[in-house]
Order: structure tokens, then sequence, then C-alpha cells
């Protein structure tokens, strides 16, 4: 078993467990966004008091208000909770619906209305009788078994007749002892993922002590000149991102952005590419198989999405192998449904805080948190080569998976801990930020 999932369990009295109820507003530009769960990066070098707010990490218009809302932390007080839930549950609703007008031929909704990749459902633990039995009732089926983690998955495709909904009901009446589900849409818990044209970092193979990233591609940049290794799991990757090449600044940035483990190399999982139906849970489990095979000890996750149980095996599975994922709780507010994979128990959850040490107020909740980092007030590498302000939980998970690599250990990262402040968790990486 991983040794840092290991003494999370034993330690099981001293995790974090109550899901952190955090109210707050989501900094908002007037475009259309790819994901949900957002935070922003804003124009280079600027601040929350530094203007507008640029094309990156747009959400649905005026749906949380004016950027003058957020100008300051008193603006930010002025919002009620409860006008804010509405406004968080508004934009959730807003950013699904927009998606599935642009992309319905791609993307549909589950059972749970979740968006999910179209007629696509993902099957484990189905005897060859049951195979059998869903291929005489018109279903596709493809087999591909997981590297690295060696977790033999079904992919299934419905009858053109069948809604998702629908085709999951009937696989699971007619294999009622596999476990069948949607493959789950996940969304950056920071902006908007943008491609880019940059040219991707790094090339070649990377080896020895190794930080993983699942997430969008990684671009070159002056600040990440260590080993970097990228592979595409979505059509088209990998691609750059201006959401990859910021989280991975801040876990191996070593120079005009510094990371929590500067210069260690990072193997990167590109799950979107240019794909409107990309990171779902199909390719983030591939990611992590990949992971796993070449001995990764820590991945960052700053993704978040419905519970997916294919993603839960996976991510246990990892966890035995000795692979500990860290993830953001996203930024949608304490309305929001608890952000997975942020909830499994396996996974080390990670929220954010601003300059003043202060909870993000737009972060969204998960079952339990067991540590903060800086999210706001803070810059990390844009895809151009040079500098943008951050804000969101996607940029406090990676300076906790940075240290949690370089000090080895659950117990060891506690230790460098800044004690937690009252209704807070154990604030890791407090000097991280880069504002300079």
């Amino acid at each position: 078993m991983n040794d840092f999932a290991h003494e999370r369990i034993e330690e099981a009295d001293m995790t974090l467990t109550r899901p952190w109820m955090i109210a707050g507003l989501i900094l908002i530009t007037p475009a259309l966004p790819l994901s949900g769960a957002q935070a922003q990066l804003l124009p280079g070098g600027a601040g929350l008091n530094g203007g507008g707010l640029g094309p990156v990490g747009r959400v649905v218009p005026d749906t949380l208000g004016k950027v003058g809302d957020v100008v300051d932390a008193t603006g930010l007080d002025r919002i009620s909770p409860s006008r804010l839930a509405d406004r968080l549950t508004a934009a959730r609703t807003g950013r699904i619906t927009d998606l599935l007008r642009r992309h319905g031929d791609r993307i549909e909704l589950d059972e749970r209305n979740q968006p999910a990749r179209r007629g696509v459902i993902l099957l484990t633990g189905a005897d060859d009788a049951a195979l059998s039995a869903l291929r005489a009732a018109g279903y596709g089926v493809e087999h591909e078994t997981i590297e690295g983690i060696d977790l033999s998955i079904a992919r299934l495709t419905p009858p053109t007749s069948r809604s998702l909904p629908r085709a999951l009901r009937e696989v699971r009446k007619i294999a009622p002892k596999a476990e069948a589900s949607a493959d789950n849409l996940y969304f950056p818990s920071g902006q908007a993922l943008t491609i880019s044209a940059a040219a991707l970092a790094g090339g070649g193979k990377v080896e020895g002590r190794i930080a993983g990233l699942i997430d969008g591609g990684v671009a070159r940049h002056p600040a990440l000149g260590g080993a970097i290794e990228q592979r595409g799991f979505a059509q088209g990757a990998p691609r750059a991102s201006a959401h990859g090449t910021a989280v991975a600044s801040l876990i191996s940035g070593n120079g005009s952005v510094k990371g929590a483990a500067p210069g260690v190399p990072l193997l990167v999982a590109d799950v979107y590419g240019d794909d409107p139906a990309g990171g779902g849970a199909f390719a983030i489990v591939r990611a992590l198989g990949w992971m796993a095979a070449r001995g990764v000890r820590v991945v960052t996750v700053s993704l978040v999405g419905p519970a997916n149980p294919l993603l839960d095996g996976a991510i246990r599975l990892a966890r035995d192998r000795g692979v500990t994922v860290v993830a953001a709780v996203g930024n949608d507010g304490p309305a929001a449904p608890p952000a997975y994979p942020a909830s499994y128990p396996a996974v080390v959850a990670v929220t954010g805080i601003d300059g003043r040490g202060r909870l993000l107020l737009e972060a969204g909740r998960a079952l339990h948190v067991d540590f903060a980092a800086p999210g706001a007030d803070m810059q990390a590498a844009d895809d151009n080569g040079g500098k943008v302000a951050v804000r969101g939980t996607s940029f406090a998970a990676p300076l906790v998976a940075g240290r949690l690599l370089a000090r080895g250990s659950i117990a060891a990262l506690r230790d460098e801990a800044t004690p937690p402040r009252k209704g807070q968790p154990p604030t890791i990486c407090a000097a991280c930020r880069n504002n300079d």
C-alpha cells in the first residue's frame, strides 16, 4: 500500500473530515467556458485590483455579478451567503446548459444529470455471460486493460435509440453483478481550459523521482526547465493549455515562477486535447494507470466532477501501487455537491487561501479537507513565457503535491504545516507565492 495513503488511514483522528462550508464569489468575464467549477487566470501580473480579467478563465456572462463586486475583500463581504449560493447554482446550471447546447453531439447527461461522453458506458466486473447478453441486446463491446493498475474495463456503445440514462438502466439489469457508469466529465478547478498555440514543454523520457500531473498539456516556459514528458489521453492531445502550464509551474517551476518542488521532473497526462468531451473518467483512469506504471508517487489532479465508481476504483488500485492523488476541492461554493475526486477517502483534498490567510470564499466543498495552500493573490506561469495572476483551488493543490513529494510522507508534511486557524485545515507552503 502507498505509504502516504496508509499513513492517512492510520492517522484518521488527525484527518479533517468536516466539509468546509465556504461562501464567496468567482471572478467573471463575459464569454462562455468549456468547463465548470471555475477559478481564474488574471492578466499578466495583475492581482484583484488590476483591472480587467483578460481572455482566459471566462464564465457565463453576468451570472455572478460584475468584476467590481470583487475588487477587494470588503466587496466580497457585502454578498450574503444565500445570494452567493443562488448565483453559484445559476452559474453551474448555465455552464452545463451551454456545454450541451454547443456540443450535444458529443455530450449528454447521465441518470444524475451529470455531463458525460455521449454513447459510452464503462463496465467493470462483468462475466462472459453478461457480455454476451449485452451484445445480444445490441451493445457494442470493446475491452481494455489499464496498464499500471491491471484494471479490466469493457467500453459499451449503446444502440443509437438509447439515451444514456435508459442505457445505464438496461445495462445494470442485464449485468447486475457488474459496475456500470457513464464516462463522466471533469473540469479544471481553475480557469476554463484554453487550448494554446504555444509549443509543448519537454520531450523525451523522464526518470527518477517524478511528479505526476493529470490536466491539460503544458507549454514551454523558461521556469519549466526541468525534464518534462507529456502524453495525450484525448483527441488531439497533448496540446499546450494555460491551466496545465500554470499548475505545472506551481509544482516544479524554478525561475521566474518557483514551485513547491523546484525542478522536479514532470510526467504530464493531457486528458483534454482539443476534444469537447475531453476530461472524461476513462481518460483520467488511463492516465492514472500510466502514472502508476512509471512509478510516480504523487499526482496532482486539479479537476472536479461527480462521483464515478470507475474513477474511485482506479484511485484505490493506484494507491495500493504507491500513488497518492492530491486533488482540489473546486470553486463552486458550499451549495455545490461534494467535489470528486477530492472527496474519495484515498485522496488528499486541498482548499485555497488568499494573501491574508483566509479560505477562498468561492472554494467548493469535499467530504474531507486535509490541507489548505495559497490559491489567490499569487502568480503562475502563463503559456506565453511570462507570468499571470491566478485564483482558485486549482493552484493550491500543486503546492501541496509538490511539498508532499519533497517531504516524502503525510506525517512529514503535517510537521511543516502552519497550525490551522479556527475553522480551517492546516496550511502548507504559506510563503509559496510568486508575486514579484
